[in-house]
């Protein structure tokens, strides 16, 4: 059995700084990737970032050059550094694990969500 938790949110100004943790534990072989998702009031889901194992990372264009996707080299946690917060990045971030196990096969484990407010 596999847990996905994402932590870290809260309430900051504009011009702030949130460091959110999508942290994975239980039987697998490997972290594939993680993907960031938010879903803002009465909006659809969006993508915002993904980190594979090779190292890559990807950027939705509303957040490239503001966040950061990175990865703890010693657990299977996974941060999203949020830098130059605006009040549009209000929302419920999500983060969604894929876990690999070396029978090949993998799993894709969702977390629950944190909220982050970007207001004054």
């Amino acid at each position: 059995q596999v847990q996905v938790v994402s932590s870290g949110g809260g309430l900051v100004q504009p011009g702030g700084s949130l460091r959110l943790s999508c942290a994975a534990s239980g039987s697998f072989f490997r972290l594939n990737a993680v993907n960031w998702f938010r879903q803002a009031p009465e909006k659809e889901r969006e993508w915002v970032a993904k980190f594979t194992s090779d190292g890559s990372t990807n950027y939705a264009d509303s957040v490239k050059g503001r966040f950061t996707i990175s990865k703890d080299h010693a657990e299977n946690t996974v941060y999203l550094q949020m830098t130059s917060l605006k009040p549009e990045d209000t929302a419920i971030y999500y983060c969604e694990a894929t876990l690999g196990y070396r029978s090949g096969a993998t799993l894709i484990s969702p977390s629950q969500g944190t909220q982050v407010t970007v207001s004054t």
